[in-house]
C-alpha cells in the first residue's frame, strides 16, 4: 500500500492506494480519504521590487519594463556600464527584449538570475550614478 498527499482545489488530502490484481477491482469507500490540516498558506518568495528598498546611497534600480522571464545577464556586480549598453535580456510575449543602461554607472546589485520570472516594475539590478 502506498500513501500520498493530494491537493484538490487548495485542500490537502491524505490517500492510501492499494494495488489490486486485474479483474479484482473494487471501490474504496470515501471514508478512507481523510483531509489533512494545513499549517497555513505556503510562503511566497519576496518580489524582486522589494529588493529596491535595499538600495545603497547613490544607487538607482533598473526596473523591468514588462513582465517576462530573464534569459541572460550580460553584466556582473562592479562592472562599469555606459548609457545604452545591454544589461540583460528579458523574454516577454515570445520576444527577446534587451534591457539597456539608462545612464552611465557601475552595477551595484543584481536582483535576478536567468529563468526568473519578473513583473512590470520589478527591480532587475541597481546602478550607482
Amino acid at each position: 500500500m502506498q500513501h500520498f498527499k493530494v491537493t484538490v482545489n487548495g485542500k490537502v488530502y491524505e490517500v492510501s492506494v492499494e494495488e489490486v490484481a486485474a479483474g479484482n477491482m473494487g471501490v474504496t469507500s470515501a471514508a478512507s480519504v481523510a483531509p489533512v490540516a494545513q499549517a497555513g498558506p505556503a510562503p511566497t518568495p519576496a518580489p524582486a521590487q522589494s529588493a529596491a528598498a535595499e538600495l545603497g546611497a547613490g544607487e538607482q534600480a533598473v526596473p523591468a519594463p514588462l513582465g517576462g522571464t530573464i534569459m541572460q545577464i550580460n553584466v556582473k556586480t562592479g562592472d562599469r556600464v555606459s548609457k545604452g549598453q545591454v544589461l540583460l535580456t528579458l523574454e516577454a510575449l515570445k520576444m527577446e527584449n534587451e534591457i539597456v543602461a539608462p545612464h552611465d554607472g557601475t552595477v551595484g546589485q543584481i536582483f535576478v538570475k536567468p529563468k526568473d520570472a519578473v513583473n512590470t516594475g520589478d527591480a532587475l539590478l541597481s546602478l550607482s550614478v
